[in-house]
């Protein structure tokens, strides 16, 4: 697996000056994107019809500036979405209901691979926000915010000099109330240069 890594580094490497982000220096760009996150709701001896665990589909928009063809800086905006969970625990009808969202500052690094394909990696710290509210039998509750390390791999596709379309994993941390969305998400984005 490590000579196959490596073989994928060294391989970006040497195509870097040959293909379509080498006119990506000084340039900025903008993109949204479609983000699947996975949730999970506990509740001590709870009873329901609700499937307690499943995927959510939330947006992204963020906006960056390519240093040069290799290296970024990139800002955004992470909406997971609502999602709520209805139970029965000891007789008593109970719910949770989650609104996570984030904010996030991260460096990029851009590798690629062939003329239209690049993997990259984004390093950076992300402010985090879950908005909780409990009825029923559960005492979870609140808005907990929280700055956490924010980390990204994946890899895009070039249209042609100015779109790009993606698909990466994204790790935003870990919140102080950790009811609902957990850490990681998988986003699939298009993204406009100018």
């Amino acid at each position: 697996m490590k000579k196959i890594l490596f073989a994928l580094v060294a391989s970006a490497a040497a195509l870097s000056g040959t293909s379509a982000y080498a006119d990506d220096a000084g340039t900025g760009y903008i993109g949204a994107g479609v983000v699947g996150s996975r949730y999970e709701f506990n509740a001590p001896n709870a009873l329901s019809g609700d499937n307690h665990s499943g995927y959510k589909a939330g947006g992204k928009v963020y906006g960056g500036y390519n240093i040069d063809q290799t290296w970024a800086v990139e800002a955004g905006y992470t909406d997971f979405g609502k999602k709520s969970y209805n139970y029965t625990s000891n007789g008593l009808p109970g719910g949770i209901r989650t609104d996570a969202h984030s904010y996030y500052l991260a460096g990029k690094g851009t590798w690629p691979v062939n003329q239209q394909i690049a993997l990259f990696g984004k390093l950076g710290v992300a402010r985090n926000t879950n908005e909780v509210s409990t009825s029923g039998f559960s005492s979870v509750s609140g808005d907990k915010d929280k700055t956490a390390l924010y980390a990204s791999v994946g890899a895009e596709y070039a249209i042609n000099k100015n779109v790009k379309v993606s698909l990466e994993y994204e790790n935003y941390g870990k919140n102080d109330i950790d009811t609902g969305r957990k850490s990681g998400a998988v986003t699939a984005g298009v993204r406009y240069a100018f």
